[in-house]
Formats: C-alpha cells, sequence, structure tokens
C-alpha cells in the first residue's frame, strides 16, 4: 500500500470514529440520560457491544465532562465454556478502561447456575429462566453499586428484534417498554439504551478497527432460541429495504397501547421484595418450580390465579425437593 493509500484509510476510519462517537453524544445529550455526578454501571458482558459501550461512554465522560462515576457490571449466569470465558474478557476490561468491576453470580442469588439449570430442563425454555433472572441480577448488583442509572449495550438490531418478537406473541404491552430509550424511571434504578438508534455492524466495525478487546463466542445455550428467527428476518428486510430496522422500531413506538388502558400497578414480590405487579416476581415463580422438580410450573403466561396455589402444587407433587436458595432479598 503506498503512502497515499494508508493516509486516506487513516483519515477514513478516524472520520468514522468521530462520527460514530458524536452520535452517541448526541444520543445521550438529546434524551438528557444522565445527570452530572450520577454514578452509572455499565451492563458488561465481555461482548462486542457492551465492550464498545464501555470504552465510548469512558472516553465522552472525560471528553465533554459528563461527571459521571462509571463501573462495570457482570452477570455470571454459570454457563461452563461461555460466561467463564467472557468474564475473563470483562476483567481486562476493567484494567483497560479503568472502570471498577462488580460480579453477580446466579448462584449466589438463586442457588443455581445454568448449566444445573439446563441439566434439569434441556435445552427447551433455558432462556426464559436466563433472561429473567439475568434481568433481576442486573437490577440486583446495580443497586449493591448503589448506582442511580444502568446502561445496556442494546442495539437498534436488538430492539427490532424484540419489537417484532412481541408483535409474534401478540404482546403490544411490551412494545412501550422495548422501544423506549430509557425505563423504569418509575423502578429503583432506570435503564438506559444509548445504542438505541446505533446499527450493530456499526459497532462490529468500531470494535473491529479500534482493535478493542472483545469476547465473539455466542452462548452455547441459544442457537434454538427463538429470537434468532426474528434476527433472520430482520435481516433479510434490510438487505431488501435499507432503514427497515430503524422503521421497525418507529412502528413499535407508534403501536404503543393507548394511555387510558390500565395497566397493572406495580409492587414488590412478597417473597424478596422485588418490583412486580403480581404477589410474587417471575423469578421466584420459577424458582419454586425449579426447587420443587417442577420445572415448567412457571414458563408461559399465567392465566386464572397468577401466582398459584402453591400449596396445591405441593400436595400434588410427588416429585424430590431440590434443596436450594429462594430468590434473593435486597433493599429496592
Amino acid at each position: 500500500m503506498e503512502a497515499g493509500e494508508e493516509k486516506s484509510k487513516k483519515a477514513g476510519g478516524e472520520c468514522f470514529y468521530e462520527v460514530f462517537e458524536e452520535e452517541i453524544h448526541q444520543v445521550i445529550v438529546g434524551n438528557r440520560l444522565f445527570k452530572f455526578g450520577e454514578r452509572v454501571a455499565i451492563g458488561a458482558s465481555g461482548g462486542k457491544d457492551s465492550s464498545v459501550l464501555a470504552y465510548v461512554l469512558s472516553e465522552l465522560n472525560r471528553r465533554h465532562s459528563y461527571g459521571l462515576d462509571l463501573f462495570l457490571l457482570s452477570i455470571d449466569e454459570g454457563i461452563t465454556g461461555y460466561r467463564d470465558d467472557s468474564l475473563e474478557t470483562v476483567k481486562r476490561n476493567e484494567v483497560q478502561y479503568g472502570l471498577p468491576l462488580q460480579i453477580v453470580s446466579y448462584k449466589d442469588l438463586y442457588g443455581w447456575t445454568m448449566d444445573e439449570i439446563v441439566k434439569m430442563i434441556g435445552l427447551k425454555n433455558n432462556c426464559t429462566f436466563c433472561g429473567v433472572f439475568r434481568r433481576q441480577a442486573l437490577d440486583r448488583g446495580a443497586a449493591l453499586l448503589k448506582v442511580d442509572k444502568l446502561v445496556t449495550g442494546h442495539n437498534a438490531d436488538d430492539i427490532a428484534e424484540t419489537v417484532v418478537l412481541n408483535i409474534l406473541r401478540g404482546d403490544i404491552a411490551r412494545l412501550s417498554r422495548c422501544t423506549s430509550i430509557t425505563t423504569g424511571e418509575d423502578g429503583p434504578i432506570p435503564r438506559c439504551k444509548p445504542f438505541k438508534y446505533t446499527y450493530e455492524k456499526e459497532i462490529v466495525m468500531y470494535a473491529y478497527f479500534k482493535k478493542l478487546d472483545y469476547f465473539s463466542t455466542e452462548c452455547i445455550y441459544s442457537p434454538n432460541a427463538y429470537r434468532g428467527f426474528a434476527c433472520e428476518f430482520i435481516n433479510d428486510l434490510e438487505r431488501l429495504r435499507p432503514r427497515a430496522i430503524l422503521d421497525i422500531i418507529k412502528s413499535g413506538e407508534d403501536f404503543r397501547i393507548a394511555t387510558t388502558t390500565k395497566m397493572p400497578e406495580q409492587g414488590t414480590c412478597e417473597r424478596c421484595g422485588y418490583i412486580s405487579s403480581q404477589k410474587w416476581c417471575k423469578a421466584c415463580v420459577l424458582l419454586e418450580g425449579l426447587n420443587r422438580g417442577l420445572p415448567k410450573m412457571g414458563i408461559g403466561r399465567p392465566r386464572g390465579n397468577v401466582n398459584g396455589d402453591y400449596k396445591d402444587i405441593k400436595a400434588r407433587s410427588t416429585a424430590k425437593t431440590i434443596e436450594s436458595k429462594q430468590c434473593g432479598s435486597l433493599d429496592f
């Protein structure tokens, strides 16, 4: 490569970095995601999205004087050959970015690892357990860090996939939450998605050309996940019609249910104190099934008595109860 070509390539790369970072800055400022002096936890999995988010947010925090105290928050689901390896990446990011790291494990919170859960229930429905437990684990880890906000690396592709999944499931009520750039304002710790309008391919390019350290292996339990079909569908649409991803997000926003529609009131779980619109939060319902040897008990949409009559279930069940922690209690 001649000197002129190399210089042009470098200039092009620098231009891309500048535009990428400025777009994220404008999203943060335009949506007033943070206030000066806030403590912010970055959900860190070691993957490209969270690694780029941690790097860019650190850079913007210094460059634009956001005045944020940033932390890395990782969840150890207990998946041998996947999460243990990705956590090593997060630990390197801790040093590379100079950010404190907090790791919260399923085993400590729930008494189960995903390896143990999959061994009991098989590969089907394992993502249901992991999704519920992970969401709550992030909130509990954020509470341990005493942060004001939790940011995640969900990008435009992820949000579009979630819109499609919710429509396919007939779950229109969730469209408002999944398309909002900030959720949980009425809860203990709001969540923000600075990458809401950022394409996955842009994040991949940024990570690659910046030579950022990230873990690229997919979860060993997720190949058959329902989300994969939505991903393929959206990628096909994007190839046929650019901007399809952003249009799907816009459609999801427009599909929001009327404000006059009565939604379940948020309360707290009687068992663990986590936010819930039912007597028991979803995590406690799933744990109850695991601990009774009835893992399918909490899967699917609730019908009739949402929380079920667990005394009757216990009476009918002859399965051996598996000793485990109930959902960890934490003040919210």
